[in-house]
């Protein structure tokens, strides 16, 4: 299939969580964790227009995945498309639209001239998952707020030219913070989030030769150190002998550069 393909990453981390997919046949919204507004203005800031937005995905129930969800959906009367957790999870918490759209993890579906196929992340919150995005011959594969990388994990993202992959903390810096003793064993947890270490770990295996950008997404502001984060990866692409990979980190505060794999 010819055409376009590639990902904004709006922004992400514990503040919000949004990005945009680009298809063949039009953009989705992966999460959507900011206000509508914010949304909005992050789009205009990478040229996006929110009208090329034909379908909003929801990872999760979480706010800083679902806080605009309604409300974007309901402005530009597309669907969102979630887990049955997540659906009835939003009809109590209110971030459910009116064009609300169950989907099953493990069955593909097709938006926008893409396959998608949402996989079980182990997290906090039943119905978690993960997404693998397949256009233009090309694999997007976007997994965040998972405790640990299972062999799901593992096969569904095994093979990706772009890969976007929680590194969420630095244990120490975690248990040094002032967060309560409970936040922090959630955190560490099997179903909690992703160490540095633990994803630096996974890279050995998920980084396979079709792989040419990765991206690290959802780092703790409190608990983690962008700099220590970077150097931390650069050393093991190095180690892995993939200095070829172009490697950037996703910031809570601004979206970054289109990545591109198809135009």
């Amino acid at each position: 299939m010819s055409g376009k393909f590639g990902i904004t990453i709006l922004g992400s981390g514990s503040g919000g969580n949004a990005s945009v997919i680009h298809g063949p046949e039009g953009d989705l919204l992966l999460d959507a964790g900011f206000s509508a507004a914010e949304l909005e203005r992050r789009m205009a800031a990478r040229e996006i227009s929110p009208r090329s937005i034909r379908a909003v995905l929801i990872t999760h129930d979480h706010s800083d995945h679902t806080k605009g969800c309604r409300t974007f959906a309901d402005r530009y009367r597309i669907p969102a498309y979630m887990t049955e957790e997540t659906v009835k999870a939003g009809r109590e918490k209110d971030y459910l639209p009116h064009k609300a759209v169950m989907i099953s993890p493990g069955t593909a579906f097709e938006l926008s001239g893409v396959t998608i196929e949402p996989f079980i992340l182990p997290h906090d919150v039943a119905g978690t998952i993960g997404f693998v995005f397949r256009a233009c011959e090309r694999k997007i594969g976007v997994a965040t707020d998972l405790g640990h990388m299972t062999m799901l994990a593992k096969h569904k993202l095994s093979g990706c030219n772009l890969l976007v992959l929680e590194a969420n903390h630095d244990p120490s810096m975690l248990f040094a913070s002032a967060r309560p003793l409970k936040t922090k064993r959630r955190i560490f947890s099997p179903f909690g989030h992703l160490s540095n270490a633990a994803a630096m770990a996974a890279l050995e295996e998920l980084l396979t030769p079709e792989c040419s950008s990765l991206v690290l997404a959802h780092i703790s502001s409190q608990c983690n150190n962008c700099k220590l984060l970077e150097e931390l990866a650069e050393k093991t692409l190095q180690n892995l002998g993939r200095k070829d990979i172009l490697l950037r980190i996703a910031m809570q505060d601004a979206p970054l550069d289109t990545f591109w794999l198809a135009e």
